[in-house]
């Protein structure tokens, strides 16, 4: 019998989001990361709580304001959920800038001191003035805020400087701006090892910007804003008009947080908060530098490479490492590449390839964030040109790539392919490529690529996901279904070896669940996702928990799901992955199925099971879905990297034990990049992987 599931049985969405972002800022005080891949974290974490900001903090403020329950299963409502999230960055806030100065210290042993511009030597502020008459002075613009000049617009992530001025001692108290355009570097170099905040050097000159005025003081701040674009796609009579239109009004959208020096005085704080009409409820101070993504700028600093962990080129392991066309590589085989250990090539070969076969009639892609200099892009230009019917289904609608996925839109366009701006109401997130060649006896052969990420050759280092090339004749049938189904006016589309969102993944998922839950004891699943959030899975789940069925689930981010609670999830296991790459693949291990093995576009939240166009994808393949299962129990037993979560909702590391033990345990992705190392250097095939890793495990086990 299920047990009765509470409110309580449930993880607020927000809050574990929020947990997975500290699990990112715990890699900045990892001891196996070099410093500068420390402050990377830093860089991360800032990066993601600013979307965090700009879409769900501003979504809820939405529903705050109109009153609308968010539904959640945990039962919060909008004003609880706003309250627990500012109680809980305020309280990071302080684990952050702590961890901040310590990693300044350390950089700075390291060669990267991080100074104010009173803190410079005489030569230094020679050299700091220099660049502010040269290439601060002519950029900036100083802007005075009184009855004839108002308080300007700030764009979202807008980084300014507010100044209180004063003419003489009778004179009245003035205030203004400072805005600090992205053009401008967030550091300045002033020589070899030392870098200066860009606000520091201009405070120095404030009186060459105002003058006749002393400054009294003055506080860099940072406005962001909403910038979730709503689009009414049913009555748009020309989406790419009406995307461009959202896009210039997400610079205006309503402040969500505004973020300022700590030492800001309170009537200058009092003069910003008036004029940006923001809640003190969303103002943050901070005693770091503001734009923690900007350490980028030192991050990727050339000088300093040897601060970061070694960077490993991927390899083609064969038969991606010979010089066969791909296509007649997969018509012997399916075959898969383990992303970011092996290289994303193949991938780019197969679409430029086609573009230049003769007998290639029909290339047909998916592309969700495809980069800003695609080869793939080009490569499908090029076939369209050359008289190729070239399908694009380019998804206008992907959060922060709109206006690069526009660009390409209209290139392609341009060129004679036919493009699809997406579905209405609903986003494209599958991952599919479709070649469709005739062959000699003139029958017509299809090849498939279907993948866990995009096709973008920048993330396809540092995301690991898989990547799956096939000429199987169903897997082929169901790719023309597929894209008929999004260039058509199709609405009962099935597909018949993979399955689609948001129709059939949902209930294939929630059948798989329960097939194993109907062997009690028997039943395993396992899951890789980046997020858990469907209630209805969550509640297959546990049931299938309590029916006794073994479940071992490894999500990088949200989990709603608490395992362990007596007589609700006895049975299930979750740990989480953050490493040196962003785990994002979707890998589905069900013991009794036929197959057993799935990878999959869609992670397990509503609005990828239910609002979103995605694939999951059956691995026919024994060796593959050998590799992948072993790839999977790699990772659960991971005990460096892993975090288990906790009956209680927290996280904490699964080798908690390790400092009294003569084995540490191992990371995951490195044992992963060290086989495709050697099997490379030795020149083994790529199919040796899954043995090297079920080696590996044996002798771990012993």
């Amino acid at each position: 019998m299920t047990r009765h599931l509470q409110p309580q049985h449930f993880v607020n969405r927000e809050i574990s989001w929020l947990r997975f972002n500290t699990r990112v800022l715990e890699e900045a005080s990892n001891p196996r990361n070099p410093p500068l891949e420390q402050l990377k974290y830093i860089a991360i974490y800032g990066t993601n709580l600013d979307e965090f900001y700009m879409i769900r903090v501003a979504g809820l403020k939405a529903m705050e304001k109109a009153r609308v329950s968010p539904g959640g299963p945990d039962g919060l409502g909008a004003y609880e959920q706003l309250a627990l999230i500012r109680d809980y960055i305020s309280k990071e806030t302080q684990v952050l800038e702590k961890r901040t100065s310590e990693l300044f210290a350390i950089l700075e042993k390291n060669g990267i001191k991080i100074k104010g511009y009173g803190d410079l030597n005489p030569t230094q502020k020679r050299k700091a003035n220099g660049y502010f008459e040269s290439h601060i002075y002519p950029v900036v613009i100083p802007i005075a805020v009184d009855a004839t000049h108002p308080f300007p617009h700030l764009n979202n992530l807008s980084f300014a400087m507010a100044v209180k001025l004063k003419a003489g001692e009778n004179e009245p108290i003035r205030y203004g701006l400072i805005r600090l355009p992205r053009v401008l570097p967030r550091f300045v170099e002033i020589d070899a090892e030392t870098f200066t905040p860009i606000e520091s050097i201009v405070y120095h000159h404030i009186e060459d910007m105002f003058s006749g005025f002393t400054p009294i003081s003055h506080a860099p701040f940072r406005v962001t804003r909403n910038a979730d674009i709503s689009i009414e796609e049913e009555e748009a009579d020309d989406f790419l008009d009406v995307l461009e239109e959202g896009l210039r009004l997400r610079q205006k959208g309503e402040i969500v947080r505004l973020e300022i020096a700590q030492s800001c005085d309170p009537d200058l704080q009092e003069f910003l908060t008036a004029h940006l009409k923001v809640n003190h409820n969303d103002i943050y101070t901070r005693t770091t530098p503001l734009n923690l993504g900007a350490y980028w700028q030192l991050i990727g600093n050339k000088r300093f490479t040897h601060l970061l962990l070694e960077a490993q080129p991927p390899r083609n392991l064969s038969p991606f490492d010979l010089k066969e066309p791909i296509a007649n590589v997969i018509d012997k085989q399916d075959a898969i590449v383990l992303l970011p250990f092996e290289s994303f090539n193949p991938v780019e070969r197969f679409i430029s390839e086609a573009a230049n076969d003769p007998n290639v009639l029909s290339i047909r892609m998916t592309l969700y964030r495809v980069g800003s200099n695609s080869p793939i892009v080009k490569a499908l230009i090029e076939a369209a040109e050359a008289g190729k019917m070239v399908t694009a289904v380019v998804e206008l609608k992907a959060r922060f790539d709109e206006e690069n996925n526009l660009k390409w839109a209209r290139a392609l366009e341009n060129a004679g392919a036919h493009v699809i701006y997406g579905v209405v109401g609903l986003k494209i997130h599958a991952k599919i490529a479709h070649v469709i060649r005739r062959e000699a006896g003139g029958d017509l052969k299809h090849f498939v690529h279907l993948s866990t990420g995009n096709y973008n050759s920048g993330t396809a280092r540092i995301y690991t996901d898989v990547s799956f090339f096939t000429a199987n004749a169903k897997i082929g049938e169901d790719a023309v279904r597929f894209f008929h189904h999004i260039t058509g006016f199709a609405k009962n589309t099935e597909l018949h070896s993979l399955a689609m969102a948001p129709t059939q993944i949902k209930p294939r998922l929630l059948e798989l669940i329960a097939a194993e839950a109907k062997m009690k004891g028997e039943g395993e699943i396992i899951a890789k996702i980046n997020s858990l959030v469907d209630k209805d899975v969550i509640v297959a789940l546990y049931r299938a928990s309590q029916a006794g069925a073994k479940i071992s689930l490894i999500i990088r981010g949200i989990c709603c799901l608490l395992p362990g609670v007596e007589g609700v999830s006895d049975n299930i296991r979750v740990v989480s992955l953050v490493g040196k790459y962003l785990e994002h693949g979707r890998i589905l291990y069900f013991k009794h199925s036929e197959p057993q093995v799935f990878f999959s576009s869609a992670d397990w939240m509503p609005r990828n099971l239910t609002r979103r166009i995605e694939l999951m994808t059956p691995v026919y393949d024994a060796e593959i879905a050998r590799l992948l299962t072993a790839a999977l129990r790699l990772q659960l037993g991971d005990a460096l990297q892993a975090k288990a979560l906790r009956k209680d909702g927290s996280y904490s590391l699964v080798n908690y034990n390790s400092k009294d033990s003569k084995d540490a345990g191992y990371d995951a992705q490195s044992v992963i990049e060290a086989i495709v190392a050697r099997l490379h250097k030795d020149g083994e095939p790529h199919n040796k992987i899954a043995p090297a890793i079920e080696e590996f495990l044996k002798k771990h086990s012993e």
